[in-house]
């Protein structure tokens, strides 16, 4: 099976070269996505039907090293993730991308993206998977920069430029690492490696830095909510849906993997960052009136949620737990499995929206139920999905994580009976405001009154990407209604890293998910389905049954104010500023200045809201500063001699020996 899924990687390289002369053709960009579309399908296939281990071994790359490549439960299950992901990106470019206005700069590009996100998951040595990285990072940076000439778009690149190849040098020194002075380049040589603690840490860390930067752990998540917008929207949800899982599982990869037995307190960093980037993540989706701008800062907060699950699972290794790991591990690809599905979804009704009004800002939409009632109702799925309301499969996975949680009395440090708890309550904190931010996501975007022109003039979507939005909601609702069959096709993962499963939840009665014992927590998201079903209709049948017949129409009450526009809706603004009072001071260093008339002034009062990213702040500014001035110091080197540019070089080689002999 390793073999067919580089053969489809093979063939989107060879889309992508060939899609160059042709991009700007009329009907081009149908033939690259519907290819693409084909070839996603069948990498998909090859995940889901291969069973046990596959190993491959070419010619390419270091001649003494050669390309391995190994398809096992791990890469299998992201390899799902990342081609299930890219088929809907590709059937809802299908029909987005004929409204792109230069094809020729996304066509070429987007096939290579998905090739890079396959050759990672089954890459089985550094050299291979450092390539498909690069090819990943430098294909998604192309598509990002697609749109170069609108506002911010090039700094978005830069920054994201920046940040991945600090991130592909974090990965570069961790397997180097990992490989030490033996030569031992493929992955199969160094899980055999000695274990040493120092340079465990190192790794660690190191994984940490080039995994997490990628995914949009906090505080490495700065050129997240600038690029994801910046893209376009089949791309924004590629990135957001799939990319970020591709880093997750690099970070599973090494750490859980090639790392070797770890140390309990290796879990303390990631539960702290994991929570972190849940909270801060959510906090500012809720700030926010650009619509994709919104949805990245919440990927943000779900790729916390996945690293509490894979903190949970580190901290009961370390103790020689096997079913309590193999549950938080469990929780954690759960939910980037989930993510996948109802962030790709959110992303594509925002390309709708996008292209139906050209208006990102949600302070400018409204009523667009009543315009677009597919793209809405798909919509409005995603955002019950994601706020984790059951059945809907987000719910199934948060679920599974507290149900972890409740387990970590059980650890014997106290150090961990102490943050997990905390880490739990702001899991929660993290829940009730994403329920709270896609209620006014969802409600200024679709619900009210149109407050704008374009708003009002919108249509719906076309065929194909009501498809793959369809497709996605569907699949939405059946992880959440019947979420064993996730668990068990997890399952194989948890006992390959872990040594240690779930028991079989397809065998539970009645559909039934009981991840630890029937008597403490199970959850049935069918009979949810059934009983919230069957009570709606019921609230219906008795509304129209015994409500009075007559209809009486009269003035809408408008406060002695008459002629009321749209302008006076509820706003966005007005929904997140008790929020923002509460949370503002501590997370944004927020303020806000009234601006009140005299009596008599007819002039309009004002208010006006100040807030700061203290994380771009407090860390990347002074660093950029402390660069750029660096840079003008060392200017000066450009123009010294000959010799005393060899009598640098020669310095640099000895203080290397000397570092390699120290670290000996």
């Amino acid at each position: 099976m390793v073999l067919l899924v580089l053969l489809c990687a093979a063939w989107l390289l060879a889309l992508a070269f060939g899609s160059v002369p042709v991009a700007r053709r009329e009907g081009a960009s149908s033939v690259v996505y519907g290819a693409s579309l084909a070839a996603c399908v069948v990498a998909l296939l090859a995940g889901l039907l291969a069973d046990g281990e596959s190993v491959l071994v070419l010619p390419l790359g270091i001649p003494w090293l050669g390309a391995h490549f190994r398809l096992d439960a791990l890469s299998r299950f992201f390899l799902v993730i990342v081609d299930l992901g890219g088929a809907a990106a590709s059937l809802y470019a299908i029909g987005y991308g004929r409204h792109e206005h230069e094809p020729q700069r996304v066509l070429p590009f987007f096939p290579a993206f998905l090739a890079g996100m396959n050759l990672v998951v089954v890459a089985d040595d550094p050299y291979t998977f450092l390539f498909a990285w690069e090819l990943m990072s430098l294909a998604s940076w192309a598509l990002v920069m697609s749109h170069h000439r609108e506002p911010g778009n090039a700094r978005a690149g830069f920054v994201y430029l920046l940040m991945a190849t600090f991130g592909s040098l974090a990965l570069l020194l961790a397997f180097g690492l990992l490989a030490g002075t033996d030569g031992g380049y493929a992955f199969s040589a160094m899980r055999l490696g000695a274990s040493n603690s120092r340079r465990a840490v190192l790794v660690l860390v190191l994984a940490m830095l080039g995994a997490g930067s990628k995914a949009g752990l906090a505080p490495l998540h700065v050129w997240l909510p600038l690029a994801h917008p910046a893209a376009p929207s089949h791309v924004s949800a590629l990135m957001s849906g799939v990319m970020t899982k591709v880093a997750i599982y690099a970070f599973i990869r090494i750490v859980f993997d090639l790392l070797g037995p770890p140390d309990w307190w290796w879990a303390v960093p990631i539960l702290a960052l994991g929570a972190l980037s849940a909270v801060l993540g959510v906090l500012h989706a809720l700030m926010e009136r650009d619509l994709k701008r919104l949805l990245a800062y919440s990927t943000i907060e779900n790729v916390g949620i996945v690293f509490l699950g894979l903190g949970l699972a580190l901290a009961f290794r370390a103790n020689a737990m096997p079913e309590a790991a193999a549950l938080a591990m469990t929780a954690a690809l759960f939910h980037a499995f989930n993510h996948m599905l109802f962030k790709s979804l959110l992303f594509f009704g925002a390309g709708n929206v996008l292209v139906a009004t050209g208006e990102r800002n949600i302070e400018r939409l409204g009523g667009l139920i009543h315009r677009m009632p597919i793209s809405a109702g798909a919509f409005l799925i995603g955002c019950m999905a994601i706020s984790a309301l059951p059945p809907l499969n987000g719910f199934a996975s948060e679920w599974l994580t507290f149900q972890t949680i409740l387990v970590s009395p059980q650890l014997p440090q106290w150090t961990l009976r102490l943050l997990v708890p905390t880490v739990g309550a702001l899991l929660a904190l993290a829940a009730a405001l994403a329920a709270a931010c896609f209620v006014r996501a969802f409600g200024i975007a679709f619900l009210g009154r149109p407050r704008s022109a374009e708003a009002a003039a919108c249509v719906e979507a076309d065929r194909f990407s009501l498809a793959a939005m369809g497709g996605l909601a569907g699949l939405c609702l059946l992880a959440g209604v019947f979420p064993g069959v996730v668990i068990d096709a997890v399952a194989p993962v948890t006992k390959l890293l872990l040594h240690g499963r779930l028991a079989a939840q397809t065998a539970q009665p009645w559909l039934s998910v009981v991840p630890i014992a029937s008597r403490n927590s199970s959850y049935n998201g069918l009979m949810i389905l059934l009983f919230a079903s069957a009570s709606a209709m019921v609230a219906a049948a008795a509304v129209h049954r015994l409500a009075a017949r007559g209809v009486r129409r009269a003035v809408l009450w408008d406060c002695g104010f008459p002629g009321l526009g749209p302008r006076t809706q509820y706003s966005g603004a007005s929904f997140s500023q008790p929020i923002r009072r509460v949370f503002g001071p501590l997370a944004f260093r927020s303020s806000e200045t009234v601006e009140m008339p005299a009596p008599g002034d007819m002039r309009p009062a004002r208010i006006r809201k100040h807030r700061h990213d203290l994380v771009w702040e407090a860390i990347y500014l002074p660093l950029a500063q402390a660069v750029a001035g660096i840079a003008e110091r060392l200017n000066a080197l450009q123009f010294l001699t000959i010799r005393r540019y060899l009598g640098f070089v020669f310095a640099a080689l000895v203080v290397l020996l000397m570092a390699v002999a120290a670290w000996q």
